[in-house]
């Protein structure tokens, strides 16, 4: 695709956006089983659903604008998503492995918040009201859930990870 102009920037970034989702709404479910905290668990499954009301306004968009959401593959999210699959191949303590969860969430939802940002601002130089009203919408959606696992991080699965650390460091120091 040429990108002489905004507009055309506009398309090409929301058709990223639209496969990152689409790749996450296969990555959400394993994360979301593999977590042993069940807030956790919760809240990955909780944005799963989100995550598919996304990939709608996604779709509203592109037949607004007259175009397909299809053919661009999202290279930062399958570099994402791979990365945090690898804590997922990983034995290790249970809240040790669910922080580690929480940090390849949270570099996707800080992704996804640059991305839907980015596209927002476009759309309001282009004169897309509707349009930045839906993608502000999903920005304020993936703020929040950035926030929760923030919450989840700092109030159950961080202090578990600590406290799981230190014991498994304490046994062997007397074993």
């Amino acid at each position: 695709m040429k990108l002489d102009t905004l507009r055309e920037l506009y398309i090409n970034e929301l058709r990223d956006l639209y496969n990152a989702e689409n790749q996450l709404i296969k990555a959400l479910p394993k994360m979301a089983k593999a977590a042993s905290s069940k807030e956790l668990r919760k809240a990955l499954e909780e944005h799963l659903e989100q995550t598919k009301g996304h990939i709608d306004r996604l779709e509203q968009l592109f037949a607004r604008l007259d175009e397909k959401p299809k053919g661009k593959t999202c290279r930062g999210m399958k570099g994402l998503i791979e990365e945090g699959s690898e804590i997922l191949e990983e034995d290790g303590e249970e809240s040790v492995l669910d922080a580690g969860i929480i940090v390849a969430a949270q570099k996707v939802e800080h992704y996804e918040i640059a991305g839907y940002g980015s596209v927002r601002t476009f759309a309001n130089l282009l004169g897309e009201n509707e349009a930045v009203g839906i993608l502000q919408k999903t920005l304020d959606e993936e703020s929040e859930a950035d926030e929760l696992l923030t919450v989840l991080a700092d109030e159950i699965v961080n202090p578990g990870a600590l406290m799981e650390g230190e014991l498994a460091e304490s046994g062997s120091r007397h074993s």
